[in-house]
């Protein structure tokens, strides 16, 4: 990665960040949580996607409507926030699902590698 993907990345974080500040008060703490949950369950591909925002700039996207058309941040989420952040990334790969199948490609090549040394 250069620097200036680097020094662009940022600045399109910035802009979607100032995007979240301009959102009514309860949006952005819905957001603020979401962010908090997403970034510890681990969607791989949060930040993928045009400026590294990737689902969350969907997130947001998405309570810009509801808050121009009048809802508040729970009608767009409903009650349980957790339930539909479960519901975003359902069929997403995780951290976790990433690392269990390196786990799983470094155990295959030490037992072949063991097993082509006892050849």
């Amino acid at each position: 990665m250069k620097i200036r993907d680097i020094i662009e990345g940022k600045k399109e974080w910035r802009a979607h960040m100032a995007r979240v500040k301009a959102l009514p008060q309860d949006y952005q703490i819905v957001y603020k949580e979401m962010q908090k949950y997403f970034f510890k369950v681990g969607p791989a591909e949060l930040t993928e996607g045009t400026g590294g925002t990737g689902l969350l700039s969907g997130i947001v996207d998405l309570f810009e409507e509801g808050a121009a058309a009048g809802k508040g941040v729970l009608q767009v989420t409903g009650s349980d926030v957790a339930a539909f952040c479960d519901d975003l990334i359902q069929d997403s790969k995780t951290y976790a699902d990433s690392y269990q199948e390196s786990v799983d490609q470094e155990v295959y090549k030490a037992i072949k590698k063991a097993a082509n040394k006892s050849k």
